[in-house]
């Protein structure tokens, strides 16, 4: 049989090797035709039995990066939904029950279905890179692993850790990987392939649980689901996200087989390919890869990096620049300040390399301190992140214009101030573009990539480019006050201060709008960023003269800053907020709030800000962490057949 998709070829010890590499595509996927040929190698081996399969891809890119998605959104029936998955059970079933053993090779991203191939293998071997990683991502996508994963994870690493994947979405890689009994072995590139040889014909007995772990995983899996389900309910509501709740009552009553679940029921197939919330996150899931796209073009690959500013976003900026391998300079007046950030990089590095105690001293030896900025002559993107002055960074990246490379990007990370304003004291404006990182850096995905009207296009590119080497996402915006983000939130946060204005309780306030969907409260929110902060970016926004919310400047005129003062709306004794208990939320209190960011967006759209609405949509959910289930605010405010 010719394959399109699949080579497969014997070794001199009979060891079939099938390798996929997906023809026309950068990453493999698992689409009809991917399958069909892979129960044709089945077919063919099954004629003249090998010693043993290894499954492996042929892209640098990675394993397999799950189902193909696109395909998925083509289904337009529940008879059609059912098919797929039907066929993905029975192939990947197939694929476990054959008598030769197995073995996937996995090196780069192993995702949703792609792990559920390799759940069917006998064997599993990781390569330790930093690219691999092992994850069932499918909840956030609104749906499940519907191709085994359910059934056979739990049985592979017990239940507790297998719910904790499942439900979350989150990944592994391929050291905690084989910590999990996950991989079988974690091995260096290098051996790999012996690796997978001598284990594949080692006649090892595949892992088995404890017994404990067996009981969990049968008679007591009902007091597993329970347990696991009130802490799900913790932190998502079944109205706004059913999959978690779904993989529960799937793997608990139905063995993970969702075929064996009744359409009528809310955990069926049927049930959750129809929901809002799948094709809305779907929708999220297409406007992330949107973003990644960004900046692809340029064939900019940075290595040195120099940031002036060793606050908490300079220094964090330059830490996250430092992690991804890249050189960085660190520059402030203050060798103080230099020495906080360092302190503070180490603490992340060490979080991040946990167990590898060379790469995290690694990592630190690429963040240099450099009081007198000798690294300007030598980056290749350098990043102003100093305090908020118009002068003051006008006459800063004058100088740094005319000591850096002709080729450098140079870029402010401004909140508050036009770029256009601060370029307007180079030599060459066109070369000056914004590069506006959210605080935490290290967990805000988002970085809006600010264009002015003459910003040259290459400029653009290079920054954006750079912004996805960080692994975040650009998005483009244009040079207008409070830029996307801000702008969207100033109205929002200031609409929940009016409330309490008006004798709302802040955490009612708050109880209603994480009852919404939004990751935390507004006025949590201002505390956390500071009062300060939020009055600068109200006047930015609205103007020197801007009615400021009475709460808010009562506040900021007595000290009481938030966070970083230990006092706010909230007492934050020891930085964790003290939140007296909500009252009860006042009907229509969640939509009133939310109304100014959703006409804010709107506006952002229609003075092109950015492109359009999905653009938008895009950067407030991932710059604000806006309620993801809702595809975005403009795809909200459209209403329930927006999605469609």
């Amino acid at each position: 049989m010719n394959y399109v998709n699949w080579t497969l070829e014997r070794d001199a010890e009979g060891i079939a090797w099938a390798t996929l590499d997906v023809a026309d595509a950068g990453a493999n996927t698992l689409g009809l035709t991917v399958m069909t040929e892979l129960d044709g190698i089945l077919d063919a081996l099954a004629v003249s039995p090998p010693s043993g399969l290894v499954i492996r891809s042929g892209k640098a890119a990675g394993f397999i990066a799950g189902a193909n998605i696109e395909e998925f959104t083509r289904i337009d029936s529940a008879e059609a939904a059912r098919a797929m998955v039907s066929r993905g059970w029975t192939l990947f079933d197939r694929l476990a029950g054959v008598e030769y053993p197995t073995l996937a090779l996995i090196r780069g991203h192993c995702m949703g279905g792609g792990l559920e191939l390799a759940l069917a293998c006998r064997y599993r071997i990781t390569v330790d890179e930093p690219g691999t990683r092992l994850a069932l991502p499918e909840v956030m996508l609104g749906i499940y692993p519907a191709w085994g994963g359910m059934r056979r994870l739990p049985a592979l690493i017990g239940p507790a850790a297998a719910l904790d994947l499942m439900l979350t979405g989150k990944g592994v890689d391929a050291v905690k990987a084989g910590r999990l009994g996950l991989a079988d072995a974690c091995v260096p590139p290098r051996v790999m392939d012996n690796a997978a040889s001598m284990l594949l014909l080692s006649g090892q007995v595949p892992r088995r649980l404890p017994v404990v772990q067996r009981l969990l995983n049968g008679p007591l899996r009902g007091f597993v689901a329970r347990k696991a389900r009130a802490q799900v309910a913790a932190k998502a509501r079944p109205e706004h996200y059913p999959a978690p709740y779904a993989i529960l009552d799937v793997w608990s009553r139905h063995g993970g087989n969702a075929l064996d679940v009744p359409a009528g029921s809310p955990s069926s197939l049927e049930a959750i390919l129809r929901s809002p919330t799948a094709g809305n996150l779907i929708r999220v899931f297409f406007l992330q890869e949107r973003l990644k796209g960004f900046g692809k073009e340029a064939g900019f690959k940075p290595c040195r990096v120099h940031v002036v500013g060793a606050g908490v976003m300079g220094g964090d900026i330059a830490t996250e620049c430092a992690l991804r391998g890249m050189i960085v300079t660190l520059q402030d007046q203050s060798v103080e300040r230099i020495a906080l950030a360092i302190a503070r990089a180490g603490k992340r590095f060490a979080r991040k390399f946990r167990g590898k105690p060379r790469e995290a001293r690694f990592a630190l030896d690429r963040l240099i301190p450099d009081p007198a900025g000798h690294g300007v002559a030598q980056a290749d993107v350098i990043i102003e992140a100093i305090f908020e002055n118009l002068d003051a960074k006008r006459t800063l990246l004058a100088d740094i214009e005319r000591r850096a490379r002709p080729n450098a990007v140079l870029a402010s990370n401004t909140s508050s101030l036009r770029i256009g304003d601060i370029a307007s004291a180079l030599a060459d404006p066109a070369r000056l573009v914004g590069i506006h990182f959210f605080n935490p850096v290290a967990m805000m995905p988002l970085v809006e990539v600010v264009r002015t009207g003459v910003t040259a296009d290459d400029s653009f590119r290079r920054a954006a480019a750079f912004v996805r080497k960080l692994d975040k996402l650009p998005l483009p915006v244009k040079d207008e006050p409070g830029f996307l983000v801000n702008a969207v939130l100033g109205p929002y946060m200031y609409e929940a201060l009016r409330c309490v204005d008006e004798g709302i309780n802040p955490a009612t306030v708050d109880a209603a709008m994480t009852a919404f969907g939004m990751p935390m409260g507004p006025i949590e929110l201002v505390d956390t960023v500071g009062l300060d902060i939020a009055v600068a970016a109200g006047k930015a926004l609205a103007g020197a003269n801007a009615v400021l919310p009475r709460g808010l400047a009562e506040r900021v005129a007595a000290g009481q800053l938030g966070k970083k003062s230990g006092q706010g709306f909230y007492a934050w004794p020891g930085g964790k907020v003290s939140r007296p208990a909500a009252g009860v939320i006042p009907d229509g209190l969640a939509a009133r709030i939310v109304a100014p960011l959703l006409a804010a967006s709107q506006a952002c759209v229609d003075r092109g800000v950015v492109a359009d609405a999905d653009l938008a949509d895009a950067g407030v959910i991932f710059g604000t962490g806006f309620a993801p289930f809702t595809g975005g605010p403009i795809n909200l405010a459209r209403g329930p057949r927006a999605a469609a």
